[in-house]
């Protein structure tokens, strides 16, 4: 899909792309309605031998994001280049901590919507209910409320926690997803999203349930559906497609 020119001789082409993808992914998560005002974040490793990462600037909303307002830091937080921006570094210590220990990762959503923290909140969490949440609940994996997450006994914990799993329930909090691009965690965390509120609506009603068959449920876990095709195929440029109707701003 075409996007507009790489905006510094200094910045690869790989780069641009991945600012695009991840600037579409704010506006996305807000069109969606998953965002939290200035809070939570989304995160991408930057393609290439550096360890570098684009964060969110601190204090604009999601739907102000662009690819060239993304702020470029290293493994502590720090700016590598400069940006009149603010980082909220601290908020990068879990993501930091994840890129770390398992270098296949390229993107981490983190969000506080309605649906994924009133699950989270649940003692038994995310409920084989029904065939969304069968296809997310083989990647879910849970964590107690500790706080901010910044001390290195409490992420040692997260990352245990996690194993090779790719959606993490934050209990009481939120949710936090990871990937190997940003089109597989948007679409990952559109999943869990829609199981999250499926399974609340469905408690809401009152209604007696129709469960599913055990060994249905048990198949499920047993292995992790991620569709029949990849996300960069339909679904990503589909999106963006949308996006591009809606506001294609992102892409400057």
């Amino acid at each position: 899909m075409p996007v507009t020119a790489i905006p510094s001789a200094r910045m690869t082409e790989a780069e641009w792309r991945t600012r695009v993808d991840l600037a579409a992914c704010f506006r996305l998560v807000d069109l969606f309605g998953w965002s939290d005002l200035v809070d939570t974040r989304i995160t991408a490793r930057v393609p290439g031998p550096d360890r570098h990462f684009l964060i969110n600037p601190y204090g604009l909303l999601f739907d102000e994001i662009t690819a060239s307002s993304l702020v470029k830091i290293d493994l502590g937080g720090n700016k590598v280049e400069p940006s009149e921006h603010e980082v909220n570094s601290g908020g990068f210590a879990i993501p930091g901590t994840l890129f770390t220990a398992r270098p296949e990762l390229a993107c981490v959503i983190h969000t506080h919507s309605v649906s994924g923290c009133a699950v989270s909140m649940q003692k038994e969490g995310l409920l084989p209910l029904n065939q969304h949440a069968l296809q997310v609940i083989p990647d879910v994996a849970y964590h107690d409320y500790e706080g901010a997450g910044r001390s290195l006994e409490e992420r040692a914990r997260f990352l245990a926690d996690l194993g090779d799993r790719r959606i993490m329930v934050l209990r009481n909090h939120g949710l936090m997803i990871v990937g190997t691009s940003v089109a597989e965690v948007f679409v990952m965390t559109y999943r869990m999203e829609r199981a999250c509120a499926m399974q609340l609506a469905f408690q809401q009603s009152g209604a007696e349930l129709h469960p599913i068959a055990d060994e249905i449920i048990g198949a499920a876990a047993a292995r992790r559906v991620t569709g029949r095709n990849p996300p960069t195929r339909l679904e990503w440029p589909a999106l963006l497609r949308k996006l591009d109707r809606v506001d294609p701003s992102y892409k400057q």
